[in-house]
């Protein structure tokens, strides 16, 4: 049933398959590629005719991650996959970027390449074998597709490169550099590097072009068995005639507008040259038509070129390595809590930072599950940034490339978490563009960071490169101009700080570039790259001490993580109510950091004050201030140290003797109090009488200490005999109680005479110093009183 073929090899460690015949069988092509337990499956499919009056080639790229393929469920409301994520659709760029150079100039089919992640374990990146499988589905099909190609993810770390590392080497390590190439040259580059030198990272380049070989190989082996026949292309006869005549008529008129050094004067000679080269076509049909304007293109290119190659004059007069005037100003917005304008020649980006707290981290939720971003950089790029009317709206695909190059460059240099506990967005408008303005973003963004304060380790620059490449002549570009990016060979872009890159991408329109010619680029990036530093230092040229008086300022502190709990409070009462309270957001982390957040220097004061007095412990001798939330008989329950009571008994409210506890205090009324004490129980014991309530000093103890008795300097286990003699019979009458006591008692065991009135109203039980002279019993002894009872 099955017409199967399948083909292995051994590839960084793991076994890479790629198996085609069994599924998806009536796309043009289509391959399983499985790498580890990581399977993708891609299928292409191709217009067999050109829509009527198309003159572009309409490649179109998908890249889809099923979340069964990590065995997830899908979050959100309709629990499926809908639209592309920005992984996905950076993905999707990754792949398009290096195949569609390699299809025939001229070649207007219309493809879909639509790559699905099947199959996920957590440690093969599903990006570099969708590109692989992408590129032998092209193989496959039968489409003129000028392939294959293949791709690597390189690592470096301890001065050695790595061929497709997991993701924690790549975290540790100091390059995420993506490489795709033909046999014989490099077609894309992408990466993330901490600071590698320019020796470095074309040595990473250089070994992620020779690691792919076997990969390119193992494509041609199943295309040898299981490729569709070609296509068959119709060349044209007459393009060479149409050429020459179109050189003719306006060739001198090309040729004058390429010498005017302003864009919209450029734009307006050379839509008048081909408003001159239409009457010659006039008679011909639309396809001829439509032919000419491609020609028209093309005669621009050539000229351009051979003024660069033979004259090294640039569209704009510079020569190749000079880089445009620059003028670059921090604090551009007021209400920012950093801003930057940035603009070199023709190409200006406002970019702008915005300092949050942990709960604007972005969630992002992918195969490897729910994970959090504290830095976003988003760019944008309306239609009035080239004078054009077009659409406005979401972020296209190039929106977030462009963004997510700026984004790899300043990575490497932000502070940690620990460091900078803040969220961090930057967000770029372009207003004007003529070249670059990814990289307008990188220098834009790391000046708006560091006027927000936030602490870079380094400024952060970049730079575009062109190429001109005809035969064995090349001439390197430094900061191309938009239509040198359109009508030269590459797009080298190159962002770094004064030691070393940070992010490199590059995108060809040829076959395929050389390590001589890559090694020219860098070096000749690296001084652009120094120059534009210094213009940006010029500006600011280091990270401003004080932030934004509009930004949030946040406090970190470290609690036990068994007080978590009592901060947050039973479903979140406690830490709702310092929120609401203090005006200051709080966030606790697992580990027991706490964060708090506020512009307002005196909320985050009270909230921190607030916290630690939940944590904190009593101390013998300190003196607090708390609030009486309970008055029994004996005492006041003073709350002074978050949710802790201590007791402040009856005899330590004042000096003065107290009757009631309500004659002296209320429930709910503020005190000072001094902790005199902490039982093994934990039970604070409180003190009033100890501070002054007005002032919160302490006081000294005026009390009168007890006089001392005979005996107390003796052991209590050895004090002598009793007193007075033996006690006798405790069931004999004990006589009349003493005068002082305030009438006879009668006898012991008649207790319902009349005992006579009390002593002051409460008889005093103080006042007991000659307790011991009064008869015990009227047994013919005095019987003296037991030691516990002559105590204070």
């Amino acid at each position: 049933m099955f017409n199967m073929v399948k083909k292995s090899i051994e590839w960084g460690g793991r076994t890479l398959t790629l198996e085609t015949g069994r599924v998806a069988r009536q796309a043009d092509g289509a391959v399983l590629a499985t790498y580890g337990e990581t399977v993708v499956l891609c299928a292409v499919t191709a217009a067999k005719s050109v829509k009527e009056g198309q003159d572009f080639f309409p490649l179109t790229v998908h890249y889809q991650e099923k979340f069964s393929a990590a065995g997830r469920i899908p979050g959100g409301f309709f629990k499926r996959e809908r639209g592309a994520t920005e992984h996905e659709t950076l993905t999707s760029r990754l792949i398009d970027r290096p195949v569609r150079p390699l299809f025939p100039e001229g070649f207007y089919n219309e493809i879909n390449v639509i790559a699905q992640v099947l199959s996920y374990d957590g440690e093969n990146e599903a990006d570099i074998v969708a590109m692989i499988a992408a590129s032998a589905a092209l193989t496959l099909s039968g489409v003129p597709f000028m392939g294959p190609i293949a791709a690597a993810r390189v690592g470096f770390a301890d001065g050695e490169y790595q061929l497709n590392p997991s993701k924690e080497a790549l975290k540790e390590g100091r390059l995420d550099l993506v490489v795709a190439g033909t046999h014989d040259a490099v077609m894309m580059v992408e990466s993330e590097a901490k600071e590698l030198s320019e020796d470095e990272m074309l040595g990473a380049v250089m070994f992620a072009h020779r690691s792919i070989q076997p990969v390119v190989g193992l494509i041609i082996a199943v295309a040898e068995q299981a490729a569709k026949e070609p296509w068959e292309l119709k060349g044209s006869d007459d393009a060479g005639a149409m050429l020459a005549t179109i050189r003719e008529a306006v060739g001198a008129d090309i040729t004058a507008a390429y010498k005017l050094t302003q864009k919209s004067e450029r734009q307006a000679a050379l839509a008048e040259a081909k408003a001159k080269m239409k009457p010659h076509f006039a008679d011909a049909d639309a396809t001829t038509q439509q032919k000419a304007s491609k020609l028209f293109k093309k005669l621009e290119g050539d000229i351009v070129r051979g003024a660069i190659l033979k004259e090294g004059r640039r569209i704009d007069g510079r020569d190749t390595k000079t880089v445009r005037q620059i003028e670059a100003m921090v604090g551009f917005l007021p209400r920012t809590h950093g801003s930057a304008l940035f603009t070199r020649g023709e190409t200006q980006a406002i970019v702008t930072t915005t300092l949050g707290t942990a709960d604007a981290e972005q969630m992002i939720d992918g195969l490897d599950g729910l994970k959090y971003e504290r830095f976003m950089l988003h760019y944008n790029f309306p239609p009035y940034s080239v004078g054009e009317v077009g659409r406005f709206g979401a972020p296209s695909r190039r929106d977030i490339g462009h963004g997510k190059l700026a984004w790899r460059a300043i990575h490497p240099l932000l502070p940690g978490k620990e460091e900078f506990p803040y969220t961090i967005r930057v967000l770029s408008d372009i207003t004007e563009s003529n070249g670059s303005s990814s990289m307008a973003t990188v220098c834009g963004g790391s000046l708006a960071l560091m006027d927000a304060g936030v602490p870079l380790k380094r400024p952060v620059a970049g730079i575009a490169m062109g190429l001109i490449l005809e035969g064995k002549d090349f001439a390197v570009l430094s900061d191309i101009l938009g239509d040198e990016d359109h009508l030269g060979d590459m797009d080298f872009k190159v962002a770094g700080t004064s030691e070393g890159i940070t992010s490199l991408q590059m995108d060809i329109k040829i076959a395929g570039i050389t390590e001589e010619i890559m090694k020219v680029a860098l070096a000749q990036a690296k001084d652009g790259r120094a120059h534009i530093l210094g213009e940006m230092a010029k500006a600011l040229d280091s990270v401003r001490t004080e932030m934004s008086a509009h930004a949030p300022r946040i406090e970190t502190m470290q609690v036990p993580k068994d007080k978590i709990r009592d901060i947050i409070g039973t479903g979140g009462k406690v830490i709702r109510e310092i929120v609401a309270t203090t005006g200051a957001k709080v966030d606790i982390e697992d580990d027991g950091t706490v964060k708090i957040a506020s512009a307002d220097a005196e909320k985050i004061e009270a909230a921190r004050a607030w916290i630690i007095g939940i944590i904190a412990e009593p101390e013998v001798g300190k003196i607090y201030t708390g609030k009486v939330v309970g008055m029994p008989e004996f005492g006041a329950f003073v709350n002074f140290l978050g949710a802790k009571d201590g007791l402040v008994h009856i005899s330590e409210i004042m000096n003065e003797r107290v009757n009631k506890v309500s004659d002296v205090l209320t429930e709910g009324q503020m005190v000072k109090v001094k902790v005199i004490g902490v039982d093994d129980r934990g039970k604070v014991k409180l003190s009033m009488r100890l501070v002054n309530q007005e002032t919160g000093e302490e006081l000294p103890d005026s009390r009168p200490p007890r006089e001392p008795r005979e005996g107390d300097d003796r052991p209590r286990g050895d004090r002598g005999p009793r007193r007075d003699g033996d006690r006798g019979d405790r069931g004999g009458d004990r006589g009349p109680r003493r005068d002082d006591r305030g009438g006879d008692r009668g006898p012991r065991g008649d207790r319902g005479g009349d005992r006579g009135p009390r002593r002051d109203g409460g008889g005093e039980r103080r006042e007991r110093r000659e307790r011991d002279d009064a008869p015990r019993a009227d047994d013919g002894g005095d019987v003296g009183l037991p030691a516990f009872l002559t105590e204070k």
